[in-house]
């Protein structure tokens, strides 16, 4: 069993019968009150992120979790096929697992996917992916003077909004939590 003097960013934990992950904790003393941790967690399974209150010192049911770094090889039927970059080993990853980050998966991509013991709890895809502007109306000049999007088809079939210059055959950077278009990569 660990305490709330052992969180960190990224740290497991089983709470309310869900796996939850730190992303920050504040240790709180308010004077003559008793101090208690103000942290921000994650749901590893639903993405959910809710703010809660501990005891100073209170004991947390922490997970161990095994961190692999792996390579998106191609889908079968819903799966995804993934290889264990040490072993070699592939394995069949379901989509509910990878979430909506799943449309800008490009194939032999290295994801991360943690483990606990041998069941997968989570898939971390890179936040940010190069991709190729495949099919989209073209720009005119001058179109970098507004604010206003257009549709666009990258070369993994998602569909994201993308200022007017993009045009057909640019490499976009696109922040794939939120499907947002970055920048233009040269």
């Amino acid at each position: 069993m660990a305490s709330t003097t052992d969180f960190r960013s990224g740290f497991v934990m089983r709470w309310n019968n869900e796996l939850w992950t730190v992303v920050e904790f504040q240790h709180v003393n308010p004077g003559n009150w008793r101090a208690f941790v103000r942290a921000k967690l994650k749901n590893m399974k639903t993405g959910r992120v809710v703010e809660n209150r501990f005891r100073a010192g209170e004991s947390i049911d922490q997970v161990r979790v095994d961190r692999k770094t792996c390579q998106y090889l191609y889908r079968e039927g819903l799966d995804f096929v993934v290889m264990d970059a040490e072993t070699y080993d592939q394995f069949n990853v379901s989509p509910d697992l990878i979430g909506v980050g799943e449309k800008f998966l490009k194939e032999n991509m290295n994801i991360d996917i943690l483990f606990d013991g041998s069941r997968i709890i989570a898939i971390e895809i890179p936040m940010f992916v190069n991709l190729e502007v495949t099919m989209t109306e073209p720009g005119l000049k001058g179109d970098t003077v507004s604010n206003t999007l257009k549709q666009a088809t990258v070369e993994t079939g998602a569909m994201i909004m993308v200022p007017l210059f993009v045009n057909q055959g640019d490499m976009l950077k696109i922040d794939t939590r939120t499907g947002d278009y970055v920048e233009r990569v040269k």
